[in-house]
């Protein structure tokens, strides 16, 4: 019905003699009042002048009022004419209905769904339900897809080949991506995204087959056997027994351990168009598979400024503490403009006030340590530089505060994950959002992926035979 007087409206506003007063005879004030306010957002245009004559460019307003520029029109209508926007920091590259960022004001939700009262109240598997299908599930959802999950957690024998053939020095983020891609030969058939049963399953065998890869990765590090989780555990648990778990003695599940490691794991989940999150977009819109454009998200994380910057965190107290542990003297440094000195896990590229997922991860960091106790001079480091970043004027006007890779760098660490794994924790998290960003973009029939350029380079010259070159 909506859907209906909704054509009437954008019809009848057309026709000569098609009275306003006439249409709110046929529909209610307060829906023609909507209606009417949606046409005017509609019906926005932006206009670029060049060379004397005007162009329009239609204006899309997103659920949350941000507004973008729809360009994709402009090279054909100007006859060349393209932005350029380096990084795309300013470029819409879709529509997306998953996650909603508000830097300048601290907002991350998923589907709706603050983040707070996503990480208080809700499992990481329900989280990864709500990013992929939408909703939050039911209890009988919840529980098939728990179960669907576990039947599809068994890898190929041959895998183990494959992780035989790496050094033990190798880093696990290299593993891991060569092994998500290497799924591809053990299941060669297409997806057909068309079919709610092969995408559904395509999803419970990533989900159930991805916790192993991560384990067996940072098994093989460290010359460890490799193992598989049990039927009897949740989704978390079966993560931290078949990473901890020793050949020679039962694993515990620690309740405020698995407690923050679920937060972590939600908190990294999706974070909208990101580095990684795109690049399986644009791997994907080339109709690549879901496991291959995984494997192309995990190595697009793997960089320093994005998935391994929890890493370069500890690598950073590594430093200071080799360098006499004085926290001060680098505060000064990371103050000082001509210090190439640079304090990593404070402040953040989207984030313009305090990273909100770093608010709920520094209750967990603190609780963690106080329940396990730890006496490592690596974590009182860090925690001299929160304090005195948290209390600086100098960082609290610029408002670089801790972020989430600053507490989760020191989870990990108390958890006793090496630094090296630290990507791969965080690969872990954001599997859900990278398959519901995949997913949103094949269903959505987006084209394939394909930027511009500006051209600088030589322009057309005479080729000489080497003897004259």
């Amino acid at each position: 019905m909506l859907k209906n007087k909704l054509n009437l409206y954008f019809d009848a506003k057309n026709l000569s003699g098609f009275t306003f007063k006439i249409f709110q005879k046929l529909v209610s004030s307060q829906f023609t009042s909507l209606l009417k306010n949606k046409i005017e957002r509609m019906s926005d245009k932006a206009t670029l002048k060049i060379d004397g004559q005007e162009y329009e460019f239609p204006l899309i307003t997103g659920t949350e009022n941000e507004t973008a520029i729809d360009v994709k029109a402009l090279r054909a209508a100007t006859g060349g004419v393209i932005t350029i926007d380096p990084g795309y920091k300013n470029t819409g590259s879709c529509k997306s209905a998953i996650t909603f960022l508000n830097g300048e004001e601290g907002i991350l939700r998923y589907r709706g769904y603050s983040i707070e009262e996503l990480a208080d109240k809700a499992s990481f598997l329900e989280v990864a339900y709500l990013l992929i299908f939408g909703e939050l599930p039911t209890a009988e959802q919840l529980e098939k897809f728990h179960t669907d999950i576990k039947s599809k957690s068994i890898v190929d024998e041959d895998v183990k080949k494959i992780i035989d053939a790496f050094p033990k020095n190798a880093h696990p983020m290299g593993i891991l991506s060569s092994l998500t891609s290497a799924l591809v030969a053990f299941n060669p058939s297409s997806v057909n995204v068309d079919s709610d049963e092969e995408m559904y399953n395509a999803i419970v065998k990533i989900m159930g087959k991805f916790p192993v890869l991560v384990a067996w990765a940072m098994r093989k590090i460290e010359g460890m056997p490799l193992n598989y989780g049990s039927k009897s555990l949740g989704y978390v648990e079966n993560v931290m027994k078949m990473m901890f778990e020793k050949p020679n003695e039962d694993y515990e599940i620690n309740p405020i351990v698995k407690s923050a490691l679920d937060k972590l794991l939600i908190l990294h989940a999706d974070h909208e168009q990101n580095c990684s999150t795109s690049t399986v977009r644009i791997v994907g819109s080339s109709h690549a598979g879901l496991f291959a454009s995984l494997s192309a998200g995990i190595s697009a994380l793997w960089g320093p400024l994005h998935g391994g910057a929890n890493q370069a965190v500890l690598e950073m107290l590594e430093a200071i503490k080799e360098d006499g542990g004085d926290t001060k003297k680098y505060m000064a440094k990371a103050k000082d403009k001509n210090d190439p000195f640079r304090l990593m896990g404070f402040g953040h590229r989207v984030y313009k006030n305090f990273d909100p997922r770093a608010r709920i991860i520094k209750k967990a960091a603190d609780e963690v340590l106080n329940d396990l106790g730890i006496d490592d001079p690596i974590l009182d480091i860090a925690k001299g530089l929160e304090q005195e970043a948290l209390n600086d004027p100098y960082f609290v006007e610029r408002k670089l505060y801790p972020n989430v890779d600053f507490y989760s760098g020191i989870i990990y660490r108390a958890m006793g994950i090496p630094v090296e794994m630290f990507t791969v924790m965080f690969a872990l998290g954001r599997l859900p959002g990278w398959i519901a960003q995949w997913r949103e973009m094949r269903l959505g029939k987006e084209p394939i992926g394909r930027p511009r350029q500006i051209y600088t380079g030589e322009n057309l010259r005479a080729f000489k035979t080497i003897n004259n070159r």
